[in-house]
């Protein structure tokens, strides 16, 4: 009899234990999605809806990079390689991508800035970045990146000297919206 409650109990730990790692795998993405946005952590940028830093008499250099993942079709580009600013001036940079392909296809891009330092003093206002992107077959977009390095960059004695940033986005391609991916073939169709 005892040997069976301490089974019983041994069991119901065991599934505790499983269910308390599962849990906290599922919250660790979100976790830690929030944790880089805040910090700045892994080059991860700031977002804010505006700019209200005083512009300093310190020029930085934003260079800008485009990649796609292995299985994205487009064509991703910067059309301006690097762009030279006062720290806490708002800066407006385009990026273009093509679809070359004949299908519709959606995208969504991940990005970050390097040195990983400035990460916390790199703040966007508007990116392409936030929402999913669709292109339908050869469409050509320009997409807009709205953006600032914070002056409190000046006083952190770790990332106080980094005056060249790069601004790195990867394309990687998503499932359709369900508003396109659900209408039949022959409508698909006509929507390409």
């Amino acid at each position: 009899m005892k040997r069976l409650q301490g089974n019983s109990r041994t069991a119901a730990m065991l599934v505790g234990v499983v269910l308390t790692m599962g849990a906290a795998a599922w919250a660790a993405v979100p976790f830690y999605s929030w944790f880089c946005r805040v910090t700045g952590y892994g080059g991860t940028p700031g977002v804010r809806a505006e700019n209200d830093t005083k512009v300093v008499d310190e020029w930085v250099t934003v260079r800008f990079d485009a990649n796609t993942d292995r299985g994205m079709p487009w064509e991703f580009r910067p059309l301006q390689n690097e762009m030279r600013l006062r720290i806490g001036e708002t800066g407006l940079a385009f990026y273009e991508a093509h679809n070359p392909t004949d299908k519709t296809v959606a995208g969504t891009a991940a990005y970050n800035v390097a040195p990983d330092l400035a990460g916390y003093y790199f703040t966007k206002i508007q990116c392409f970045c936030f929402t999913e992107q669709v292109l339908k077959p050869g469409e050509r977009v320009e997409m807009p990146v709205v953006f600032f390095v914070d002056p409190q960059l000046l006083d952190d004695p770790d990332a106080g000297g980094i005056r060249n940033i790069t601004l790195s986005y990867t394309f990687y391609q998503t499932e359709l919206p369900e508003k396109q991916a659900t209408l039949s073939p022959a409508t698909r169709a006509s929507y390409n």
